[in-house]
């Protein structure tokens, strides 16, 4: 992001990801222009589970890179007022003890816990396995709360944001994009960012050009109940479950049409 410092950028997209670079971006001293075709954080980011993580089973070439997100939400908390997250830790494990074990050697901050520690952690769960995987560092947030939080602080920075702006297609000199055309307009650019999520394959295409971005569908089910009825984060073979602060279970699962 270095070097950005008085360009114009417009950033297409207003989930978590666009908000980021808003934020970065205008922090940097760029002039920055986020532009959204519906609300703040209405499409994928308003359904993520936004499940802060560490850990993945089996081989892992991106585990750098998780380790280092964990860190940058961190970071983040101390610059950002409204951004929340809920370090609870992690309980993962599934049908097969092998595949315990083989995540725990992906995760050098894992630790392998017995039925009774599991018990310690969720006293609720009910079945608990014989092992699993704690993770301490892991966390959760509000996924719409921290993507409001940041454009907030992009706004600080000097960043505008248009909502309800739809991308019409894009201005171009020399084969290089030059702008924005949107239903208010066209938006002058020194650079464009696309971070529509599954929406930008059809921006792509007005240029001529194909993206294989494909959705991941899952379910995510939310609950009424009680307060504290599940303390961690927990993976386990059916689902992922965990609870927001204000009392609210969330469940996710793959959907396999």
């Amino acid at each position: 992001m270095e070097g950005n410092a008085g360009k114009r950028v417009v950033v297409i997209g207003a989930g978590i990801v666009g908000a980021s670079l808003a934020y970065h971006l205008a922090g940097k001293g760029a002039n920055v222009i986020l532009v959204e075709a519906e609300g703040i954080a209405s499409g994928v980011t308003g359904s993520s589970f936004a499940w802060i993580n560490t850990s993945h089973s089996g081989p892992d070439p991106i585990a750098q890179l998780r380790s280092a997100a964990a860190q940058e939400y961190r970071r983040l908390q101390t610059e950002l007022p409204g951004l929340k997250v809920r370090w609870t830790g992690s309980l993962s494990y599934s049908a097969s003890l092998d595949r315990v074990l083989q995540a725990s050697g992906n995760q050098p901050s894992a630790t392998l816990v017995s039925r009774l520690q599991i018990l310690g952690l969720e006293p609720n769960l009910k079945n608990p396995p014989q092992h699993a995987l704690y993770e301490a560092e892991e966390g959760a947030l509000d996924a719409v709360e921290a993507t409001h939080a940041l454009i907030a602080g992009a706004q600080n920075h000097g960043a505008k944001v248009l909502t309800h702006t739809r991308v019409l297609g894009f201005s171009t000199q020399n084969a290089k994009v030059t702008g924005v055309e949107t239903v208010t307009g066209i938006i002058d650019a020194d650079i464009v960012v696309l971070a529509a999520g599954t929406g930008i394959t059809k921006l792509t295409e007005k240029l001529k050009m194909s993206l294989p971005i494909e959705a991941s569908a899952a379910i995510l089910i939310r609950y009424k109940t009680q307060p504290n009825l599940v303390n961690t984060i927990i993976s386990s073979p059916q689902m992922e479950v965990r609870q927001s602060t204000d009392g609210t279970l969330l469940a996710a699962e793959d959907y396999l049409g």
